[in-house]
């Protein structure tokens, strides 16, 4: 923005960091990064800022919360500069990002709302007679779990789908000390049927495997609703915080003319 732009009354470095809680410094610094106009000098060099450059600080400060420090930042950059059209782009991919959070929050509790009663009706499938040795059975039963091939059928999946999600972190059966087979606890099989569900909601494997590691990190599903109900909050949170910041740019913008 031009030098036309500083006008209105007069604003020291410390008027316009003690109005948000900020340092000095620190409104120097966005100066310097382009979230702040260029500020004016005096004759013995000290910054003078504006009412437009309190509105710009304000505008960066709302736009922090929902886009995040780093588009903020973009944002302003783009505006003081006269791109606007960047500036709007910037804004659109953060919505598409919001958006997407919200959709794959959807998707994970609709996974959990069609895995909770098979999870709670049947933990995991037994061994189908004559799929392995008696011996073998017996250690599975033993263990408290059951084989690659008969929870692949339970899925209604292929072995080498099981064997490619636990290359991918998605579910980490242990090996049976004695058979050498993969052997697939309950959290295993609740693991392998979140992530079903998730693949057949068209979600990628890159995708999936942060969810199964949030729900590993819960214990299981039933505190997991929790952290999904804060999930939904901060999504929540960042929409609202989202119309915050394109209030105060809007006014920004108007004020810049």
């Amino acid at each position: 923005m031009g030098q036309n732009l500083q006008t209105g009354g007069r604003l020291r470095p410390v008027d316009l960091a003690r109005g948000h809680g900020l340092s000095t410094q620190a409104v120097r610094n966005y100066e310097e990064a382009g979230i702040l106009p260029v500020a004016a000098r005096t004759p013995h060099g000290y910054r003078t800022y504006t009412p437009l450059h309190a509105g710009a600080l304000r505008a960066f400060l709302a736009l922090v919360p929902g886009h995040g420090h780093q588009a903020a930042a973009s944002i302003m950059r783009a505006v003081n500069e006269g791109r606007l059209d960047e500036a709007f782009h910037l804004i659109d991919e953060s919505h598409v990002q919001l958006l997407d959070d919200r959709r794959t929050l959807q998707a994970v509790e609709g996974a959990l709302r069609d895995l909770e009663p098979r999870v709670a009706a049947e933990p995991w499938p037994a061994p189908r007679s004559g799929a392995v040795s008696g011996a073998d059975r017996a250690a599975v039963s033993a263990s408290g779990g059951t084989f690659i091939g008969p929870l692949a059928e339970a899925l209604g999946i292929r072995p080498a789908t099981l064997r490619k999600w636990e290359r991918a972190g998605l579910v980490r059966p242990r090996r049976d000390p004695q058979t050498g087979y993969r052997v697939y606890d309950e959290a295993d099989v609740r693991d392998a049927r979140l992530a079903h569900q998730l693949r057949r909601g068209g979600y990628l494997l890159e995708h999936i495997a942060p969810l199964i590691t949030q729900v590993r990190a819960a214990g299981g599903l039933e505190p997991l609703e929790a952290a999904l109900s804060d999930w939904r909050a901060r999504l929540s949170a960042r929409g609202r915080a989202m119309l915050t910041g394109a209030a105060e740019l809007e006014a920004y913008l108007r004020e810049c003319g």
